[in-house]
């Protein structure tokens, strides 16, 4: 219990140790970045990346169709209004899906990034329930830029930009080339969203400003 070695696994073991955490806040230094060339304005709706997406397209059953604008800076604000399908306990939001819409508000900062990104490590911290019917609004800003790492914060706040906050969270990200996801993606699902001119304008936008 806590002593050297504690997280780590019994010899013989077929589980991989722990590994130690990553630190979520940028390093000394770190530079937070300005938004791309022709990055969406202040105020502009940034859409569903991938109608697919079961954060934010239209397809997926119960998915949680959240939408974000851009704020200041690299900044975005994003609302999801917490519907039947959402619930963990009766009548409150799973907080799996409270992560789950903090993941894509979050990841939503790299529309105003010269390259898209992945998550690497997120971590939420609830503060208040979220029951369902409410709406949760979000506002994601980038902390700082190392390299490839980008580093991010968010809060969420229940029924008013300026309600009582439910929810923050801090996020880690590493930019990655478009070829990441066609690499790594299922064939199917990657030649749909090929044919799909919303998802190729997201791809276009980073072609031409990367």
């Amino acid at each position: 219990m806590g002593g050297p070695g504690a997280a780590d696994p019994p010899k013989g073991s077929n589980v991989h140790p722990v590994s130690r955490p990553t630190s979520l806040s940028p390093p000394a230094g770190a530079v937070v970045p300005e938004p791309r060339p022709g990055a969406p304005a202040v105020g502009a709706a940034i859409g569903e990346h991938y109608d697919g997406c079961f954060a934010c397209g239209d397809v997926q059953d119960n998915g949680l169709r959240v939408r974000s604008r851009v704020g200041e800076g690299v900044s975005v604000h994003t609302e999801f209004v917490v519907g039947e399908g959402h619930q963990g306990a009766p009548g409150l939001a799973h907080g799996g899906l409270l992560t789950c819409a903090f993941d894509e508000a979050l990841g939503a900062l790299s529309f105003l990034l010269h390259r898209p990104v992945v998550t690497a490590r997120l971590e939420t911290d609830f503060r208040r329930p979220v029951p369902v019917g409410a709406t949760l609004f979000i506002h994601a800003w980038c902390t700082g830029g190392d390299g490839r790492k980008v580093f991010a914060r968010a809060t969420g706040r229940v029924d008013a930009p300026d309600g009582p906050i439910a929810v923050e969270a801090a996020a880690l990200f590493v930019r990655v080339d478009l070829d990441h996801f066609t690499t790594h993606g299922r064939a199917e699902d990657v030649e749909r969203a090929k044919a799909d001119p919303a998802t190729m304008k997201v791809v276009r936008g980073y072609e031409v400003h990367s």
